[in-house]
């Protein structure tokens, strides 16, 4: 079956994006792409698709992912800067336009079923096609932890190509050969004695008809000046002195704002209306949208107030108006009884023991809510070119302009190269922009205003009720103990699991494409214990509860499952938990040195105070190993608090590990967040949750002490950051309580009462 399961990957990328353009093979887009390309105005030179010159002296980088607190802006510039040369003071980004050579191919890499070190045929020919597809497709994208992983070779390339024009046009200006050049520090120098021969500024009318040559070999890591370096970010100084440039902070001469009311129920629609008495002063026109009903007027306020006060919606209830969160898990509890798997996987042979012990538990997790912190907004206008032919321009935190462009263009019935798409800052994205829900409302609502820019903004309480969530899922573990020896041991391990596919269900709203009934790829990674035997059996429900990418995406939840039921076989067999895992991960060095990294700095093993204890979980995800040691005290029996977590991460070569620890503390305060309070519930097909009030985070106050620790493990494989840090700090509470009060937690949020 596992055969199988990656042949119809393989073949789905054939079918749906080969195939159906074949010219591929014949040409093959150029990642460096034209020196022209990059935005090149007067007194700049392009040296690629990716970087360019001014004549006072400044560099600027393309960086055609979105910036939302990660720090990609910095991560990506740095590795231009590194191969270039250049002084980190004078390097900028600027966004580039839309176009295949920014392409994000690692995140259709990432979608495959295999790890990042996986090896072997299937596994190669798998890569080369989605490599392939992504060509083709041309999708420029920010997530799935891919930003650094896929410009680590091409944005290098970028500025080692960057390197050799400026040595060439230095050495042209002034009349020596090449060999005798040097760049350093943002200057070319002769080598001899160090004298400055131009600057980068003064090489700008020496580039132009220089001849394009294979690109020079990269450095080695021995020779790095920057990457490594925990560099300053070039995003806060906009940040702290307010200049940055946020969705909701867009203002277009002639702006009008949109309120915005979604169908009470999941999969409802608005089909009338009627307005209570005459429209109020400042309120201009009602718009039936997809999915809801929009008020547009001269403030936001004022057109919300409308929608609340003023106006009777005609809803259309969805197709399960009486949806309930009990119905739910007990529709899910007879699918893990009796339902049909979309997958089956199974690794080792299954042996029947003399004598044996069957140990079992099932886990629960709920629905997520997103909650960025930037409410969802979008700001579309829609013009008539001659001969009617709409264009339209969109200002949007988004995680993918070539999705937001497709759809818009959609939309207003326009080509889509009659649209174009403005990425600002993202107050928070975590898979949410990823969606294309607000750029279809925007764009329907500037198309009843021609011409006029229309700023669509969901309340919290619309984000909330009408996000795109976190699939609740459930599992069963079973583990076969083998008794027949002197000590007890693991004959094999099985789970059941039950969770919506969150890219089914985008594929389906988002282009069109059927759902396959096959579960998301993060969710059914092996753990990376050598089981003697494993078997995996995930079930995909069908539902009418929208689902979405949500940071770490299946990891968020099977990490819990897994690491905490693996503290139940070490507890079973009377091990140490830390000393259990140390023997599953026997022939894995990276992984037993996050592990020991994490319970070293930890102090795994010290006494703690009575009502205290440590947990500890490890999972690899998006090419990274990070293992947390949660320590937590239950003062009165009832409350958990989490005073310190301990993390080490292994995510290959390090761009900036500044960058890495922030990246790391954000996941667990995130992942915490969901851990302890994090519960979407359903009453009569709607969502109960609606604010902070009744759908909370953890507060400065309450955030534990949290140490990362960064670990070399030599892996020349680059790991993401941004999401990893999220999935193992769940089960290390959970383990942690265990520890600490002989309760364990199979359910999330965690709760003792």
């Amino acid at each position: 079956m596992k055969l199988t399961r990656r042949k119809a990957i393989i073949g789905g990328i054939v079918g749906g994006g080969l195939l159906g353009v074949g010219f591929w093979f014949a040409y093959e887009r150029d990642r460096l792409g034209s020196r022209t390309l990059f935005n090149v105005r007067s007194g700049e030179a392009g040296l690629s698709g990716w970087v360019k010159i001014t004549r006072d002296n400044r560099v600027f980088v393309a960086v055609p992912r979105a910036e939302m607190g990660q720090g990609v802006q910095t991560a990506l510039a740095m590795l231009v800067a590194e191969e270039m040369d250049a002084r980190w003071d004078q390097v900028t980004v600027e966004d580039p336009p839309e176009d295949g050579v920014y392409r994000n191919v690692e995140i259709l890499i990432d979608g495959l079923p295999f790890s990042p070190e996986a090896t072997g045929t299937i596994v190669e020919v798998a890569h080369w096609l989605a490599t392939k597809a992504a060509g083709v497709l041309g999708a420029v994208a920010t997530g799935g932890s891919t930003a650094v992983r896929d410009a680590w070779l091409p944005m290098r390339t970028a500025g080692a190509v960057a390197r050799d024009l400026l040595l060439r046009a230095a050495s042209r200006k002034a009349g020596v050969p090449v060999d005798s050049l040097d760049v350093r520090n943002g200057e070319v120098l002769l080598r001899k004695d160090g004298s400055l021969v131009a600057s980068f500024g003064e090489l700008v009318d020496q580039i132009g008809d220089l001849s394009s040559r294979p690109p020079p070999p990269l450095k080695s890591p021995s020779e790095f000046k920057l990457i490594g370096k925990p560099l300053a970010r070039l995003d806060v100084p906009a940040k702290v002195m307010g200049d940055a440039v946020f969705g909701i902070d867009v203002r277009l001469p002639g702006l009008i704002y949109a309120a915005v009311r979604n169908a009470p129920t999941f999969g409802g629609s608005a089909y009338g209306f009627k307005v209570k008495g005459s429209l109020p002063k400042g309120v201009e026109k009602v718009v039936i949208l997809p999915g809801g009903i929009a008020a547009l007027g001269a403030s936001w306020w004022r057109a919300d107030k409308f929608l609340k006060e003023g106006l009777d919606v005609d809803w259309a209830t969805g197709p399960e108006p009486k949806l309930d969160s009990g119905h739910l898990w007990q529709r899910y509890a007879e699918l893990l009884a009796t339902g049909e798997p979309g997958l089956v996987r199974i690794l080792g042979k299954e042996s029947r023991p003399a004598a044996s012990q069957t140990l079992e538990a099932t886990y629960r997790a709920p629905y997520l809510a997103h909650t960025p912190m930037e409410p969802m907004n979008c700001t579309a206008r829609v013009a008539r070119r001659e001969g009617g032919k709409p264009a339209v321009e969109i200002w949007m935190p988004n995680q993918s302009p070539t999705l937001m462009r497709y759809i818009a263009a959609r939309t207003a019935e326009a080509d889509q190269a009659d649209v174009t798409v403005h990425t600002t800052f993202l107050g928070g994205g975590f898979g949410r922009r990823a969606e294309v829900d607000l750029v279809r409302q925007a764009v329907t609502c500037a198309l009843a205003v021609p011409g006029r820019p229309v700023q669509v903004l969901w309340s919290r309480e619309e984000d909330i009720r009408h996000d795109y969530y976190r699939p609740m899922a459930l599992a069963r573990w079973r583990a076969e103990l083998d008794l027949s020896g002197e000590t007890p041991k693991l004959a094999g391990v099985s789970k059941r699991q039950v969770a919506q596919s969150p890219i089914d269900q985008f594929a389906a709203r988002v282009i069109g494409l059927p759902a396959q009934g096959k579960p998301e790829g993060n969710a059914v990674e092996n753990p990376p214990y050598s089981f003697p035997y494993y078997r995996l059996e995930a079930i995909v429900p069908e539902g009418v509860v929208p689902v979405g990418f949500w940071r770490s995406v299946g990891h968020s939840h099977t990490a819990f499952f897994d690491e905490c039921f693996l503290d139940e076989v070490a507890a079973a067999l009377r091990k140490d938990p830390y000393e259990f895992r140390r023997e599953l991960l026997a022939g894995k060095p990276r992984h037993l040195a996050v592990l020991e990294t994490a319970v070293r700095e930890a102090g795994w093993g010290q006494p703690l105070p009575a009502g205290s204890g440590r947990g500890l979980a490890l999972r690899a995800s998006f090419g990274s190993i990070v293992a947390q040691v949660a320590e937590v005290v239950v003062p009165d029996g009832q409350t958990v608090q989490v005073r310190r977590v301990t993390c080490a991460i292994d995510c290959g070569p390090v761009v900036n590990p500044a960058i890495v620890r922030a990246q790391m503390e954000s996941g667990i305060v995130y992942g915490l967040s969901a851990a302890l309070h994090g519960e979407i519930t359903l009453a009569n097909g709607a969502v109960e949750q609606a604010n902070f009030p009744d759908y909370d985070a953890v507060r400065l106050a309450d955030a534990p002490v949290m140490s990362v620790h960064l670990v070399d493990g030599a892996s020349p494989i680059v790991g993401g950051v941004g999401e990893p840090g999220t999935p193992p700090i769940a089960p290390a509470v959970a383990n942690a309580v265990f520890a600490a009060t002989g309760k364990r937690l199979r359910t999330l949020p965690l709760r003792l009462v």
